[in-house]
């Protein structure tokens, strides 16, 4: 038997005004993503903001749909417009926020599953890592310096 250790490296920032001027302007761009979202069903709204090597800012919000698997995440909505749209470009930054209709949320708020696993995909395609940002409404951001932090053990074409 053997035990494997996998650790995660995260940066903080307490808040948004820590973060360089670039990000504070990408956090608020995916801010005002948000208020794109269709949540009738969650009332959790989900914004996103792609930054592109070649200048460009992609958008998303979360689309919802009554069969929930339907719908659509914030991160996923953007990346698949990134990739439509600009299918040479590298993927350099994500941002990520979220607010709930009923309460604020202090607590970063990481992609689902599925986004990971889509992030992976542009992360391994491109051969560079891709930033990630994440905050909840208000409080700390997390920065992580690849989606290889969030999901260690990628599920990827080799395994095919």
């Amino acid at each position: 038997m053997e035990e494997i250790i996998i650790t995660s490296k995260f940066i903080t920032y307490n808040s948004t005004e820590e973060l360089p001027n670039e990000i504070q302007s990408l956090f608020e761009k995916a801010i005002q993503a948000q208020k794109s979202a269709y949540a009738p069903y969650s009332k959790f709204r989900v914004g996103a903001a792609i930054s592109l090597d070649n200048g460009e800012i992609i958008l998303g919000s979360n689309q919802e749909n009554a069969a929930y698997p339907s719908g659509l995440c914030a991160e996923r909505v953007a990346l698949y417009q990134a990739a439509s749209n600009f299918p040479e470009a590298t993927i350099s930054k994500i941002i990520i926020t979220a607010s709930p209709e009923a309460t604020g949320i202090t607590s970063p708020i990481t992609p689902c599953g599925a986004c990971r696993q889509s992030i992976a995909e542009y992360e391994i395609k491109q051969d560079s890592p891709i930033e990630i940002y994440f905050m909840g409404e208000i409080g700390k951001i997390y920065k992580s310096e690849s989606l290889k932090n969030l999901l260690p053990l990628i599920f990827n074409k080799k395994l095919l």
